[in-house]
C-alpha cells in the first residue's frame, strides 16, 4: 500500500463517499487509487467548477466536500472558488498533486510555489514531505473540519510523495483550544437584560434545535447573517428575518433596541455589523473573527451548556413593527423580481442556488428558507460562476431538486458544467435571467459615476440551442405569463428555462 493508497483508504473511513475534480499527471497515483474505491467521483469540465461543486456539497448537507485537481494549470484555477469558500467559512478538503520534491523552487515545467499561493485563500496549506507527513496533515485537517469547520483546508501532494511505500500512520485525539474566560461576564449582561437579542450565523447551525427551544422558551428574539437563513424558519414569528444592510424593519428595530446581542457563529462582517455594539456578546470558533468587549473563543455549543437565561417582554412591542419589505415591480411583465417571485412560489421547499449580480439581491429579499442549506450564494466574495456548480455539488449531496436562479452573464462564466449535469443526469433546473447586460455594474456606472453604461452589453448565444446541444431540454419564455403557465407544469431537471427580462435597478440598502 502507498501513501495514495492510504489516503483514499482514510477518507472511506471518514465516511467520505463524493469528490470531484479532473485527473492530471502528478495526482494520478491518487487517481488509481480512486479508480478502484467506493467513492463517487464526480469529473467537472473545469477545476473552478469542481471546487464550487464540492463547496455547495458542503453547504447544503453540511458534509465535508472534497475537490482534487492536478499540479499548477489544474491547481491554480482552484483559487476563485476556494476565496469564495474562505470568505464565507465554508469546510471543503483540498488535495492537489505537484511535481516531484527535487524541482521544487525550481522553474521545471508545471512547477509553482502552490502552497504560498493558496496560504491566503485556506485556513491552512500544508506541503507533507513525506509519507508520514502527509498522513499526519490529512488526519489533522479531517479533524479540524468536522470540529472546527473555518474554511477550506488545503494539502500539497508531490507525485513521488504519493508513491511512497514506507510511512507511518496516526490515531490523532485533539482538544478544541478554547477561551471561555468571558463567560460570567457574558452571564451578568445576560442576567441584567430586558430586551436580549440572537445574532445566528452559519457557525450555529449544528444547534439549531437548541437555540430554537431557548428562544421559544424564553421569547428571545432572533435574527440571522444571510448564510444562517433558514436556521430558524423564517416563517416562526421569532425570527425577525435578515439583520445589517439588508435588515428587515422588525430585525433593524430590534438591533438598535437590544440591551443584549447574542451573536452565535457570525463572521461579523460590515454586510451584518455595520459597527460594534458595546453589549455584543460574540461567540465563535475562529478567534481571529472575534470582536467586541465579551469575546468568547468557542463552540456555540458550549457557550449555551454554561449559560443560563431568563425570560423577557419585548417580544409583543417588536411585532407591533411592520415587517413588510416594500419590492416594486413584482407584477410586472418582464421585471426579473417579478419572474424570481413566480420561481421562488413554485420551489418553496427546495434547495435555491444563486449566484453574483442583481438577481442575488431580488432572490434574497423574497426567498423564505425554512431549513438550513435552502439558499446557496456566496456572500463573502461572490464571485460569477458558483451557481450551476454549486447546483451540481448540492444535488448529489442530497439527492433533492435543487433550483439555479443566474443571470446570462454568471452562467457564462462556467456553462460547460451543462455536460456534469447532463452526465449524471441530475435533477437541477436552471434560470437564465436574460438581460443581454452586466446589469449591477450598469446601475453602478449610471448611479455613482455619473456616466453612460459602457463595456457592459452582452451578445449572448442562443441558451436553448447551448442547451440543447449537450442533449438537455431547455425552453425560453418572454413573458410573465408564458413564464406562469410554464410553472404550472411538473418541472424536471436537467432544464434549462431561459427567461428573457428588461434591465431593472436593484433597491439599494438604506444607511
Amino acid at each position: 500500500m502507498n501513501v495514495a493508497d492510504k489516503i483514499v483508504q482514510i477518507l472511506e473511513e471518514e465516511g467520505i463517499n463524493t469528490v470531484f475534480g479532473i485527473p492530471g499527471e502528478q495526482i494520478m497515483p491518487l487517481y488509481k487509487s480512486l479508480s478502484t474505491s467506493n467513492i463517487e467521483h464526480v469529473l467537472t469540465r473545469h477545476e473552478q467548477a469542481a471546487a464550487h461543486a464540492a463547496d455547495g456539497f458542503t453547504r447544503s448537507s453540511g458534509k465535508i466536500g472534497v475537490c482534487i485537481a492536478t499540479a499548477s494549470p489544474g491547481a491554480l484555477n482552484f483559487t476563485m472558488a476556494l476565496a469564495t469558500a474562505y470568505k464565507d467559512n465554508v469546510p471543503i478538503l483540498v488535495l492537489t498533486g505537484d511535481n516531484e520534491l527535487q524541482y521544487r523552487g525550481s522553474d521545471h515545467f508545471q512547477t509553482l510555489p502552490q502552497v504560498e499561493i493558496f496560504k491566503n485563500i485556506t485556513r491552512a496549506s500544508y506541503n507533507p514531505l513525506n509519507g508520514t507527513e502527509a498522513m499526519y496533515v490529512l488526519r489533522a485537517s479531517i479533524y479540524e473540519l468536522k470540529t472546527m469547520p473555518k474554511g477550506p483546508i488545503h494539502i500539497n501532494l508531490s507525485k513521488d510523495v504519493l508513491l511512497e511505500e514506507d510511512f507511518n500512520d496516526f490515531d490523532l485525539c485533539y482538544l478544541c483550544e478554547d477561551d471561555m474566560s468571558n463567560i460570567s461576564r457574558a452571564q451578568e449582561l445576560i442576567n441584567s437584560s430586558e430586551r436580549p437579542l440572537f445574532i445566528l450565523g452559519a457557525g450555529a447551525i449544528s444547534q439549531r434545535e437548541n437555540i430554537e427551544m431557548i428562544a421559544g422558551k424564553y421569547q428571545i428574539p432572533i435574527t440571522t447573517t444571510f448564510h444562517a437563513k433558514g436556521i430558524i424558519s423564517e416563517l416562526d414569528e421569532l425570527n425577525l428575518g435578515l439583520v445589517g444592510i439588508r435588515a428587515t424593519p422588525r430585525a433593524k428595530y430590534a438591533f438598535e433596541n437590544a440591551d443584549c446581542i447574542i451573536a452565535l457563529g457570525i463572521k461579523a462582517s460590515e454586510r451584518t455589523l455595520p459597527e460594534i455594539p458595546q453589549n455584543l456578546i460574540h461567540v465563535n470558533l475562529n478567534k481571529d473573527v472575534l470582536i467586541g468587549d465579551y469575546p468568547i473563543h468557542g463552540k456555540v455549543e458550549d457557550f449555551l451548556l454554561e449559560i443560563d437565561f431568563k425570560k423577557v417582554n419585548w417580544f409583543d412591542e417588536i411585532l407591533e413593527i411592520d415587517n413588510s419589505i416594500e419590492i416594486e415591480g413584482l407584477d410586472d411583465d418582464l421585471a426579473p423580481q417579478a419572474a424570481i417571485k413566480r420561481i421562488l412560489e413554485k420551489f418553496p421547499q427546495n434547495i435555491i442556488a444563486s449566484d453574483a449580480g442583481s438577481h442575488t439581491t431580488w432572490t434574497t429579499l423574497l426567498k423564505k428558507s425554512q431549513k438550513p442549506g435552502q439558499l446557496l450564494f456566496s456572500g463573502g466574495l461572490a464571485p460569477m460562476g458558483y451557481g450551476l456548480p454549486a447546483a451540481i455539488g448540492a444535488s448529489i449531496a442530497t439527492g433533492e431538486k435543487v433550483i439555479v436562479i443566474n443571470g446570462d452573464g454568471d452562467f457564462q462564466m462556467n456553462l460547460q458544467e451543462l455536460a456534469t449535469l447532463k452526465q449524471h443526469n441530475l435533477d437541477v433546473i436552471v434560470f437564465i435571467l436574460n438581460n443581454s447586460e452586466y446589469g449591477i455594474i450598469r446601475q453602478w456606472q449610471e448611479d455613482f459615476y455619473d456616466m453612460e453604461p459602457y463595456q457592459i452589453k452582452l451578445q449572448n448565444p442562443d441558451f436553448v440551442k447551448l442547451a440543447s446541444s449537450y442533449s438537455i431540454d431547455a425552453v425560453r419564455v418572454d413573458s410573465l405569463e408564458d413564464l406562469e403557465y410554464l410553472l404550472e407544469s411538473d418541472l424536471k431537471g436537467p432544464l434549462v428555462v431561459e427567461v428573457v427580462v428588461r434591465s431593472e435597478n436593484i433597491p439599494l440598502p438604506k444607511k
